[in-house]
């Protein structure tokens, strides 16, 4: 059985690399990271609309290509390994996806074109302080909405996002434009420049609901199950592309008369990225699977893949800083670009320490499913 990608989807991911490597070098993301008017690449974002990228899992009759999930996850895959400054994931993983989860057939007839197109960007906003919501004070009243969400990835460029609210005290999914005078933003600082940040405050904006009364939080978790596996191949790809960059120093630089790379600790060091990296592709690929399938083990599929990424992305970057050493940590290596993006990720959909905990509870559905105790 081959659990690698197809001959097609490896062309894909060939081809997307070529355009990548040519459009978004380390040098173009220090453009945008060092632009503090700006937190993504607008010519960018629109060459990747032109080849059809934000149309990969949107079925055709919305406007897409209808490829699959299997194929978002490559192409995610290869923008992590540059550290793409786009809203791709806010857009694609999170919007589209709850829209396409369970916005009505008006809603994704309306939005989902336009997003495949290039034309709106979106994002999710739950959060109303660390971590994922424990309270919402958020609500919805006679179809308005009153309160803040903050940090929002990406709400400083959205304009559309899915909101986490209170309706009738039951917590609900909502969409709400961004651009109407009943919400105001501001920008937040962020340790990744290339990625924005954003408090948005509502004061009676006027929303639409996503699925049924009372259903938010079942649809949150859902929700946040699907985007984990390509948000754990972007981190894949960016950990790949560490210990790749670590390899080239370690053959390249010389200390007393010999490359860095021939020392023993140095080799462990690389030893341990590779194994860290080939874990988190082995489960990220299960992931993958179980998505595209519609299987009952995405959950545990998805927790697992987002932990195992979140590692060895953190790891890479942390021993590609250290491999290069003392300019390692300056800013005018690459090295810190990965560390940001790294950090930034790990927290996108929840912390690590709430993956744990949905990886748990995932383990103890499955025991009780199957009568283990």
């Amino acid at each position: 059985m081959n659990f690698d990608y197809s001959q097609e989807q490896q062309q894909l991911m060939r081809e997307a690399r070529r355009f990548l490597d040519d459009c978004c070098p380390p040098a173009h993301v220090r453009t945008v990271l060092e632009d503090c008017a700006r937190s993504y690449d607008e010519v960018l974002w629109k060459s990747v609309a032109d080849l059809g990228w934000l149309g990969t899992s949107i079925p055709e009759r919305y406007g897409g290509l209808g490829l699959g999930y299997v194929e978002l996850c490559a192409l995610a895959e290869e923008l992590g390994r540059v550290l793409a400054p786009i809203p791709f994931s806010s857009t694609l993983y999170f919007f589209a996806e709850a829209l396409m989860l369970a916005g009505s057939e008006r809603q994704c007839a309306e939005v989902l074109p336009r997003i495949a197109r290039g034309e709106l960007i979106g994002c999710l906003a739950t959060s109303e302080g660390p971590g994922l919501p424990q309270g919402v004070s958020c609500s919805v009243e006679s179809g308005r909405l009153v309160g803040t969400k903050i940090p929002v990835t990406d709400g400083d460029v959205a304009q559309i996002a899915v909101v986490l609210a209170n309706e009738a005290g039951a917590p609900g999914l909502f969409v709400v434009e961004l651009g109407c005078p009943a919400v105001a933003r501001s920008v937040l600082e962020s340790i990744d420049g290339t990625r924005g940040l954003a408090r948005l405050s509502f004061e009676g904006a006027q929303v639409a609901r996503l699925g049924a009364a009372g259903e938010g939080l079942r649809l949150l978790d859902r929700l946040l199950c699907r985007a984990a596996v390509p948000l754990a191949f972007e981190q894949l790809g960016g950990a790949d592309r560490c210990l790749e960059l670590a390899c080239e120093h370690a053959r390249q630089r010389y200390a007393f008369g010999r490359p860095v790379g021939s020392y023993q600790a140095i080799k462990h060091r690389l030893a341990d990225m590779y194994v860290k990296n080939q874990l988190a592709r082995s489960n990220a690929y299960y992931a993958a699977w179980a998505l595209a399938a519609g299987v009952a083990e995405l959950p545990l599929a998805a927790a697992t893949a987002k932990l195992a990424a979140d590692e060895a992305f953190a790891f890479a970057a942390k021993e590609n800083i250290h491999i290069h050493g003392g300019m390692g940590f300056t800013w005018e290596a690459d090295a810190h670009l990965y560390f940001r993006r790294a950090r930034h990720l790990s927290l996108v959909a929840g912390s690590p320490a709430t993956w744990s905990e949905r990886l748990v509870e995932a383990l103890l559905s499955g025991c009780a499913a199957t009568g283990v105790h």
